[in-house]
């Protein structure tokens, strides 16, 4: 029926200010300038806290060292620290990022988690995707036992797990408990994750440290170096 017809506005007579007034577009200007202005502020105060850290050098002669020559590892998942020691002498720590899954010891090769234990340094990638990379002889044989009794690998794969520990740099069998875990950098991304004034977990299980802290305790470590994760 013609006069019951309902009239339906024209699409070019819809108007976004229709829909959003000027207070809305005003508060959104405001919340998306106040963020920003936030991250450029956050990331500022990293880089002022960078530039505020003594190098390692600096640090081995203010503890009366020009060099080192008993260099162990200290990583302590709570403090989100890795700290460079001469035997017992603490030189220097860290910042740094673990797994995703800070919660748990690894324990699987998916879970995300950083492995705990005793390990060392069996092998350096300087080609790595996160810059350079210090790979751990992870599992170790405490992780092989344990995952033995949960049945998480057969008897032969501890075995060779097992031989490698002993007789091998870096563990090479592939087994539900993952390899591939150890001490990196950020990568491409270094500027903006090493200027975050705060930790952000992030990797899937190996230890992260910005691209310069790499490159700084690569100057006394080697293969071989004991690092114990807590």
């Amino acid at each position: 029926m013609e006069g019951s017809e309902r009239k339906y506005p024209r699409f070019r007579d819809i108007k976004l200010s229709n829909f959003i007034n000027k207070n809305t577009l005003r508060i959104v200007f405001y919340m998306t300038a106040g963020i920003i202005v936030f991250i450029i502020g956050v990331i500022i105060y990293g880089i002022i806290l960078n530039s505020l850290e003594d190098t390692l050098q600096e640090k081995m002669l203010e503890k009366g060292f020009t060099e080192l020559k008993n260099v162990n590892i200290l990583v302590d998942r709570k403090t989100f620290t890795l700290s460079i020691y001469e035997d017992t002498v603490l030189i220097k720590d860290y910042r740094a990022s673990f797994g995703r899954n800070i919660n748990i010891p690894k324990s699987r090769a998916d879970d995300n988690a950083t492995p705990v234990g005793e390990y060392k340094i069996c092998d350096i990638d300087t080609a790595y995707k996160y810059y350079k990379f210090l790979k751990l002889n992870y599992p170790n044989l405490n992780d092989a036992s344990e995952a033995l009794r949960k049945g998480i690998i057969s008897q032969r794969e501890f075995d060779q797990l097992k031989f490698e520990f002993y007789y091998e740099d870096c563990p090479k069998l592939k087994t539900a408990l993952g390899n591939n875990v150890g001490i990196h950098g950020i990568g491409e991304l270094n500027y903006i994750f090493k200027n975050l004034p705060f930790v952000y977990n992030w990797t899937d299980g190996s230890i992260a440290l910005k691209n310069e802290s790499i490159d700084e305790i690569l100057t006394v470590v080697k293969k071989g170096t004991k690092v114990v994760i807590k």
